[in-house]
């Protein structure tokens, strides 16, 4: 190991490395896990939490969107850190679902629609209709405070 650090935004230790083989150079992040966390899919199934395939789904709403990754990385810590101070053990994935849905929400709308048309697993335009009548009914409210 060659050196130690956190990183920037503090959720996880920045380490980098020498391979003992070849000498090669390469970092590691290594974050801490509060709690084993299981997710209760719709189908009864019981999977491992993953944050990297959170984070992925994410990623898949917000391309081609100009959203700061640092932005989208603290968005995704902020849903790991709700989730681990739930204090179950075992959390269904709809709830997983609406904490990024509001994620989403803050970052930018066009990745929350994408989410929420998968999430809520749209079959007609008006399913559309009726989130973009959700978002548009939100900006009117925050303009009237």
């Amino acid at each position: 190991m060659k050196d130690s650090r956190p990183s920037e935004d503090n959720t996880s230790i920045r380490r980098r490395r020498v391979c003992a083989d070849c000498g090669g150079r390469f970092t590691t992040f290594e974050r801490i896990q509060l709690r084993e966390i299981i997710v209760l899919k719709k189908s009864g199934r019981r999977v491992p939490f993953d944050r990297d395939k959170l984070m992925r789904s994410v990623q898949v709403a917000l391309r081609k969107r100009p959203v700061d990754p640092e932005r989208v990385e603290r968005m995704v810590n902020g849903v790991v850190r709700q989730l681990e101070s739930l204090g179950e053990n075992e959390i269904p994935s709809e709830q997983i679902g609406v904490l990024v849905m509001e994620g989403l929400k803050g970052l930018d709308d066009v990745a929350y629609v994408r989410f929420a048309s998968v999430y809520r697993n749209f079959r007609e335009a008006k399913d559309f209709s009726a989130v973009l009548d959700e978002l548009s009914g939100q900006e009117q409210l925050a303009g009237k405070v």
